[in-house]
């Protein structure tokens, strides 16, 4: 069995982030590119996008494979959205995050392979770690990356990862979870009750926030937008792993409060967690 972990703690990683300068602009929060939104599942990937502008990215661009993608989000016209087959890949992105809604067609491989061919940091869930586990080429390209990478899987992607089953993971998730950070040369948020986190440095971590009701549709493509919005802003991929997974926690456990546990969704949660991040900054300055 692997040894104990650390809980995660909110003020500390809260202390990780700054306040915004009185002279800012849109141009200094990052410019974050999510990739996903295969036919019939275009919701996921705009679901993180939404994650990332309500968590403060200073852009967001959120490429859909889907041929009929919609040109526009009506419910945050903010985004910039874009068809995979008309719209290139862009350099110079600050953060990428893939696998929201991406599927595992030859398309998706090939739009996987194209973010994992540049040098920013990056953000994986969902499709995106199923094409890894299917595709040893992609596992290898990851390994060989010097940008810094974080991988959100939940169990069962996480078996398939390292060519085991779910019961084995869930019986050592520290090992899983450490197993996948070394192997795969990246952070990783091993997801479930009590979330583990392994970060790109050595570190285990337990989150000990939320609750059942999260158990929704969508939960996880809001925490990949949360950690790629806070990537964007200038914090490390170890950073913006903690902070993250903590904030979504606390997120789903304040709408428990509020009454809310069944029935919760990953939108509300969203704008629970804007709340949260903002009130924990101003916590943070009132501090002496």
């Amino acid at each position: 069995m692997s040894r104990p972990a650390p809980v995660i703690a909110q003020q500390e990683v809260a202390a990780f982030l700054r306040p915004r300068p009185l002279d800012s602009h849109k141009g200094m929060f990052g410019k974050a590119v999510i990739i996903g939104g295969a036919a019939g599942i275009a919701g996921a990937a705009l679901l993180a996008g939404r994650a990332a502008l309500k968590l403060g990215a200073g852009a967001v661009h959120v490429l859909l494979l889907a041929e009929a993608a919609p040109a526009v989000d009506p419910a945050q016209p903010e985004l910039m959205l874009h068809q995979a087959s008309e719209w290139p890949l862009p350099d110079h992105a600050t953060v990428y995050a893939a696998g929201c809604g991406l599927g595992t067609s030859m398309a998706a491989k090939r739009l996987l392979q194209a973010v994992l061919a540049h040098d920013a940091p990056l953000v994986l869930d969902a499709d995106a770690l199923n094409l890894l586990a299917l595709h040893p080429d992609l596992r290898e390209t990851l390994r060989a990356r010097s940008a810094p990478a974080v991988i959100t899987p939940h169990p069962a992607e996480a078996a398939r990862l390292l060519g085991t089953d779910t019961a084995a993971v869930q019986t050592d998730r520290l090992g899983a979870a450490t197993r996948l950070a070394r192997e795969l040369h990246c952070a990783v948020a091993l997801k479930g009750a009590g979330t583990v986190c392994a970060t790109g440095d050595g570190r285990l971590f337990v989150n000990a926030t939320g609750n059942p009701g999260m158990s929704a549709p969508g939960m996880g493509d809001a925490l990949t937008g949360i950690i790629t919005a806070l990537i964007a802003q200038g914090l490390s991929a170890d950073e913006a792993l903690l902070l993250g997974v903590h904030l979504h926690g606390a997120a789903g456990d304040a709408l428990a409060q509020e009454g809310i546990a069944l029935g919760m969704t990953a939108g509300e949660l969203i704008d629970w967690a804007r709340w949260l991040l903002n009130r924990w900054l101003q916590q943070r300055l009132a501090r002496p």
